[in-house]
């Protein structure tokens, strides 16, 4: 089951978690590998189909990097090839899926 939440600290999901992040241009999907390592999909021209990826954090409107965290009314930022930083459109919904194993 999906749950939403304002702020989310992807610093603590286990592996295997889902995360759905609307953003006001785009939909992605992530699945966590552990630690800032993803699988993330939802943007046509960098990550169509799931790519790995490294998580970032988000960034609020001041510029501020909040590091491993994803939250409503900021810009995610996610790092392809370990050199190309993406960053999104502001974030309208953040859900998560947390494994059924891990409790």
């Amino acid at each position: 089951m999906m749950i939403s939440t304002e702020m989310l600290n992807c610093k603590n999901l286990a592996p295997g978690s889902l995360i759905d992040v609307e953003t006001k241009s785009r939909h992605y999907r992530i699945e966590c590998l552990g630690g800032t390592a993803i699988r993330v999909s939802g943007h046509p021209d960098y990550c169509p189909e799931p790519v790995p990826a490294s998580l970032q954090g988000s960034v609020d409107q001041e510029g501020t990097l909040e590091w491993g965290f994803i939250g409503r009314g900021m810009r995610m930022i996610f790092l392809l090839d370990d050199v190309r930083p993406v960053t999104t459109s502001r974030v309208l919904q953040v859900r998560v899926e947390q494994p059924e194993n891990v409790h």
